[in-house]
């Protein structure tokens, strides 16, 4: 895969502006994450314009609901041409699999490109104490192992995890299972408010197909020069 590819810029802004702006200023980017945030305050209209700037949408909504109504929002999603999207693998199998079905067949039916989707296991910002308050017996590890395999067998291409369950995932899942890496800091950049956080190269080398990465770039002073400062530690990597 080209490592330009393999990052997924986080626009985590407010408003449609800073989004165009920040998309404008990196060229070189390939792939953008749009969430809740953004999508909240400009709607469907930011993904068509994020496309015709030759970027790829990464619709970050994190679905959640009852089977039917998910495998529709799922629909709405491929027939805006979204590249991928996000749903939590907490829903369970049957709404994995409504969706799976959803974009296969709204792919079949329009002739585009099916979304690539992918389903939520942990979130970065969630330890095991967290997760034993919320209810859930199990540690993060292996909380999130436990739903990439329903993930995976529910029709999703992959998952998103921390980079500490990387290797475990690839390992239990298999190769061709996609596994998308937020919580990336290079070296040089703050933690900020993500606990289980890793390098570019090394969350690369342990198996991630993509990375997530935000404010290390958006933040700062030249996005431009600090996305191909990452992208020279992969390509190094």
């Amino acid at each position: 895969m080209d490592p330009k590819e393999r990052i997924i810029i986080a626009l985590d802004v407010g408003t449609k502006h800073e989004a165009l702006a920040l998309a404008e200023a990196l060229k070189d980017a390939r792939v953008v994450k749009i969430g809740m945030e953004l999508f909240t305050a400009e709607g469907p209209a930011l993904l068509e314009e994020a496309i015709r700037m030759g970027k790829k949408p990464f619709l970050d909504l994190k679905y959640h609901d009852i089977p039917n109504t998910v495998a529709g929002a799922v629909r709405a999603a491929a027939r805006k041409d979204v590249h991928m999207l996000t749903l939590h693998a907490a829903g369970g199998e049957e709404m994995m699999t409504a969706a799976s079905r959803a974009a296969q067949e709204e792919s079949a039916r329009t002739g585009k490109q099916r979304p690539i989707l992918l389903g939520v296991t942990v979130l970065t910002s969630l330890k095991d104490e967290e997760l034993r308050r919320i209810g859930f017996a199990h540690a993060v590890a292996e909380q999130a192992l436990r739903l990439a395999f329903l993930a995976r067998d529910s029709g999703l291409d992959g998952v998103v995890c921390s980079p500490h369950e990387i290797e475990i995932i690839k390992r239990e899942c298999g190769g061709d299972f996609l596994v998308v890496t937020p919580g990336i800091r290079p070296a040089w950049a703050a933690a900020q408010d993500q606990k289980r956080i890793m390098t570019p190269a090394e969350a690369i080398g342990k198996g991630a197909d993509y990375l997530v990465i935000g404010r290390p770039i958006t933040g700062a002073p030249s996005p431009h020069e600090a996305f191909l400062r990452v992208l020279a530690e992969l390509e190094e990597s």
